[in-house]
């Protein structure tokens, strides 16, 4: 069934008459549009997916059979708010990926812009993931995680709720995430330490020789230098006439630490 704004619903879809869905929308069969859900322009969402209460779906997603979005958290604190989960423009959602809503805590479970989430992952209450991230498929997000743009990880990842991840920072198969990971580097073995900068990343991304070589003197000396972070951090700063933007945001990352760094 089509409507005069190019969206067309399969006919064995439920979708409530107060959900807000954008012009040139496709909703596949048996899918559940809940109350209060927004989706935006040009969005695919394939057969039997769940876009629950609270779900904001933006333009040109694709969200896959069986996926579950905006469903209450797992958190048995939870008394019921009118919380929500964003989905960012361009974001794909593979099959039987799980994005539950906000608790009181923020409000709020959000995705950035052109993300790709794949099969099985489960992205739980509170978790704020930037954008231009994948998530490679199994991997589980506790609860009030925190993951900057441009991060990958890889199968079968577990990341501990209050872990925070910097950006362009990439995480492999199966490795157990309990502490925050600054940004730019790689972890891929468990238990997790850092196995170096993510420098391939970083090339591909466009960032100069220059800023790099900055980036690698900045986490030689907080890492192998022999000093503490601490006393690494200031040792850097007092012999750098010149920090550039994206070192000084692994300084503020490190220092913002609750949970501490891998090493």
């Amino acid at each position: 069934m089509e409507n005069s704004q190019g969206t067309l619903i399969h006919s064995t879809a439920i979708v409530s008459p107060n959900a807000i869905i954008g012009t040139g929308v496709t909703i596949g069969a048996f899918t559940i549009i809940e109350d209060n859900v927004e989706i935006g322009d040009g969005t695919q969402i394939r057969s039997n997916a769940v876009i629950a209460s609270g779900a904001r779906i933006g333009k040109d997603c694709r969200i896959y059979n069986g996926a579950v979005i905006g469903t209450e958290p797992q958190d048995l604190k939870f008394k019921g708010c009118n919380s929500v989960a964003i989905i960012g423009d361009r974001t794909v959602i593979r099959e039987y990926v799980t994005v539950n809503r906000g608790t009181e805590a923020t409000l709020k479970t959000c995705i950035g812009e052109d993300c790709f989430v794949m099969a099985y992952a489960h992205i739980a209450h509170d978790c704020h993931l930037g954008s231009n991230i994948i998530v490679s498929n199994v991997t589980q997000f506790a609860g009030h995680c925190e993951v900057e743009d441009w991060v990958i990880f890889g199968g079968v990842v577990k990341v501990h709720q209050f872990s925070k991840i910097g950006c362009h920072s990439m995480i492999g198969a199966d490795v157990k995430i309990a502490k925050d990971i600054a940004p730019y580097l790689m972890i891929g073995t468990n238990p997790p330490k850092v196995d170096g900068m993510n420098v391939i990343g970083l090339r591909r991304r466009g960032f100069s020789k220059e800023i790099i070589q900055q980036l690698d003197k900045f986490y030689t000396m907080i890492f192998h230098s022999g000093m503490n972070i601490t006393d690494g951090i200031a040792r850097f700063t007092s012999d750098t006439s010149e920090i550039s933007k994206e070192v000084q945001h692994c300084i503020d990352f490190i220092g913002k630490s609750d949970r501490g760094i891998y090493r």
